[in-house]
């Protein structure tokens, strides 16, 4: 039987309440199939962050203390009374070695000598005669090995962070790039080879050219290359103001050099410690002569130099000392010359990689718009400027001269000027690698003046001739003669 519709009115007036199996039910609309699970998650991880604060104090105390009920104070003072600091020590001489009865003589510092034990946590071929140690103030036991005493100044040499530097970075420096990985990754990465051979890798490379063409700058592409740990050392922060502070530096970076599994050594600007030997009569020299002869003694000396392999720059190798050159100190002489014309297209374009240029630009224009050379002529006659021609003849030769722009063609023209007594002196203006950068550099400069938003092969241009004119302030040869 239908129910009636007063009967249905009625429920609606008087709506029946949910029980506990309904409102159950209506939790479970909308829900996942993972809810349940992720659910209980939670909760465990609402139960674990409580633990941690009970534990901690941290959240229920402004002091961050733990309530004081959680403390253990006869835990915390014998803690204290265990992890007691520690007293530096040297030790000088082992009694006994070798034995069970071994005792150890160490030096402790402004107080007195003392004979003592060894702690229960240190092996005894841990210790060694001359090593630090770290021994307690009670008994003096020594209780950890210590590693040698390093100056600061000489650890932050080394460099933590690889540079950012590769060999593609590094252009026209093929050869260069060759010769040095034959040094510095070859001995490293395949030692067999010249067991084989039964030959010693090379130990040492001295890199040595005009300015800006890329020496430093290789030394931190194999900084990047190598997983061994990498020193810089600029040869100026070994010359020091008191006798013997500079050469005991440099004993202890080979120190360090020799702590680890394997080693580079850069020394830039080696000219400033390096120079040849003499006796100026004052002794102003004295020091920094000695702290070469200690470079000279750790680089191959008595004392084998291990796996260190030892790179120099310099631009001025004509003054280094002769010992210090000598094979088996430094094996390999590599010369960084100016970059031919393939070479600057390549340092072109290596520059402008990152550079928000036009197409189409002529890198290969620009390269011979800045050549290796820019020969300015003045007029008479002098023997300087005919030896100079007679030598650079055969060279990719690009000048700008008095009313005139010299190219390889008008060599000939300019040697009969010479010996026809129109044309004296022949001033050699030097464009490398560094000089490209900042032909980039400053096209940059003249995009952002414009207010552009690329370079164009214009801004290329105006920068070849701002650069390359520079160069003239710093020439011998009077403005007038050069003005045009």
């Amino acid at each position: 039987m239908a129910p009636e519709p007063e009967d249905e009115i009625k429920d609606e007036k008087n709506p029946r309440p949910l029980d506990e199996d309904d409102i159950a039910l209506l939790k479970t609309y909308g829900l996942g199939p993972y809810s349940t699970s992720i659910k209980k998650v939670e909760k465990e991880i609402k139960e674990m962050a409580k633990k941690i604060n009970d534990l901690c104090g941290i959240k229920e105390s402004d002091t961050g203390l733990a309530a004081p009920s959680q403390w253990d104070l006869v835990s915390d003072k014998q803690m204290m009374q265990e992890e007691q600091p520690l007293q530096v020590a040297r030790c000088t001489k082992i009694i006994n070695p070798n034995t069970e009865d071994a005792k150890y003589v160490i030096n402790v510092k402004q107080i007195a000598k003392f004979v003592v034990g060894l702690g229960d946590k240190v092996s005894p071929t841990d210790i060694e005669e001359g090593m630090r140690v770290g021994v307690d103030r009670n008994k003096y036991q020594i209780q950890i090995p210590l590693p040698p005493k390093i100056d600061p100044s000489v650890t932050m040499m080394t460099v933590e962070e690889k540079p950012d530097v590769t060999y593609n970075d590094v252009g026209g420096c093929k050869e260069q790039i060759e010769k040095m990985r034959e040094v510095v990754e070859l001995p490293m990465l395949h030692p067999e080879k010249f067991v084989k051979l039964g030959i010693d890798p090379p130990k040492g490379v001295l890199c040595y050219g005009p300015p800006g063409t890329g020496k430093t700058l290789l030394a931190r592409a194999v900084a990047n290359r190598t997983d061994a740990c990498f020193i810089r050392v600029i040869g100026s922060e070994l010359v020091q103001k008191y006798v013997g502070e500079g050469a005991r530096m440099v004993r202890e970076l080979f120190q360090m050099a020799r702590s680890k599994k394997a080693c580079i050594v850069f020394f830039d600007e080696v000219d400033a410690i390096g120079g040849a030997r003499f006796d100026d009569g004052v002794g102003g020299d004295n020091e920094v002569q000695r702290t070469m002869l200690e470079i000279v003694n750790q680089l191959d000396g008595f004392d084998a130099r291990g796996n260190i392999k030892v790179l120099m720059a310099t631009n001025r190798p004509d003054t280094l000392d002769p010992a210090l050159l000598r094979p088996g100190r430094l094996d390999r002489k590599v010369e960084f010359g100016l970059p031919d014309l393939e070479s600057r297209t390549q340092i072109f374009k290596i520059h402008t990689r990152t550079m928000n240029c036009e197409r189409d630009i002529r890198f290969e224009l620009l390269a011979r718009l800045c050549p290796n050379s820019t020969v300015m002529a003045n007029h008479h006659d002098t023997n300087v400027g005919r030896k100079f021609i007679q030598t650079q003849r055969n060279h990719d030769f690009h000048g700008v001269g008095q009313h005139a722009i010299y190219s390889s063609s008008l060599l000939l023209q300019i040697s009969s000027l010479m010996s026809s007594g129109a044309i004296m002196v022949f001033v050699l203006l030097l464009n490398s690698g560094a000089d490209i950068r900042s032909v980039c550099t400053e096209a940059g400069m003249y995009a952002i003046r414009a207010r552009r938003k690329t370079v164009t092969e214009k801004d290329f241009l105006d920068a070849v001739n701002k650069v390359i004119k520079g160069y003239q302030k710093f020439s011998a040869t009077p403005k007038y003669m050069v003005y045009n």
